[in-house]
């Protein structure tokens, strides 16, 4: 793979020799498309980029298919050196100049770091047999559930809240023609802080389906909710009266329209946040950061 020699000497193309200089070559296309195209490459890697994400890849147990430096970029090797200098690591670092970087990059001024990132896959069994549910802090599963929620930099956030209170697995779900933006789109790991390649995620479930699943593993079943008709069988509860030390998944709606009505009442509870009468519901994030810092001082306490 090319890499830069420590004193680099003039090639045809007057750059330096193992410096990528051609916008065409194939590393330079996987990257651009998992970064400013926002996809999963052919390899099923996705893009993150800056030191920060960079250094959370790295720390991640996620396969890291390869690392891009351009020459300014080059300062922050020291900061990433202890994941990369090490004999049994092979990860391919790569080369490539300010103004290529530029053009492969998804932020406005880049920071001249980037990783090719293969984010970990789970099975519904696998979510559950998580290390983070394996019987501390209450004992108990505390699961985040997205269905519909379309925005990458809201399920990045909610992300991120959710595993800062302790959340143990992320179930992403689609609802009709709703579905929730991955949580592995450029964005979105943004908004998660890299929360999200540590968390285990499980992707592409319907949310029929996911509750299904979670109820019949003895999971309680939570619904947000901004509804006030009193037209359910479920019980309506504010955050402090659920009791959130026993094995939760709770459950996050679109941005504007909520959970389907037709999921809150395959919940076993709804949940509503109680809120001065002149304002009609909190968005999606805030929200979530209300019922998840309950449930953090309940099973901290």
């Amino acid at each position: 793979m090319p890499t830069a020699p420590k004193t680099p000497r003039a090639g045809s193309t007057g750059a330096p020799v193992g410096v990528i200089a051609s916008r065409d070559n194939k590393w330079l296309k996987e990257f651009r498309m998992a970064l400013r195209g926002g996809l999963a490459t052919e390899s099923g890697a996705v893009g993150v980029e800056g030191p920060r994400l960079v250094e959370e890849a790295l720390r991640s147990a996620c396969p890291i298919r390869a690392v891009l430096f351009s020459e300014s970029g080059e300062r922050h090797h020291p900061r990433l050196a202890q994941y990369l200098d090490r004999p049994e690591v092979s990860i391919p670092v790569l080369h490539t100049t300010d103004r290529l970087f530029e053009g492969i990059a998804d932020t406005e001024h880049p920071q001249g770091v980037a990783a090719l990132v293969a984010p970990r896959t789970f099975t519904f069994e696998e979510l559950l047999r998580s290390p983070a549910n394996s019987g501390e802090e209450c004992g108990s599963a505390l699961i985040l559930v997205l269905v519909g929620v379309q925005d990458p930099g809201n399920v990045g956030t909610i992300i991120r809240t959710a595993a800062a209170f302790g959340a143990s697995a992320a179930i992403t779900a689609a609802s009709g023609q709703s579905g929730t933006a991955s949580p592995f789109n450029p964005k979105a790991l943004r908004a998660s802080a890299g929360a999200a390649l540590h968390l285990p995620v499980l992707a592409g479930q319907t949310a029929a389906a996911a509750v299904e699943q979670l109820r019949g593993a003895g999971i309680h079943v939570m619904a947000s909710s901004s509804r006030e008709s009193a037209d359910f069988d479920q019980p309506l509860l504010t955050p402090w009266q659920v009791n959130w030390c026993q094995p939760v998944a709770l459950l996050i709606g679109n941005e504007g329209q909520g959970l389907p009505e037709e999921i809150e009442r395959s919940a076993d509870a709804r949940i509503r946040i109680p809120m001065s009468s002149s304002v009609e519901s909190l968005n999606a994030a805030a929200a979530a950061a209300v019922l998840f810092y309950e449930a953090a001082r309940q099973r901290s306490g």
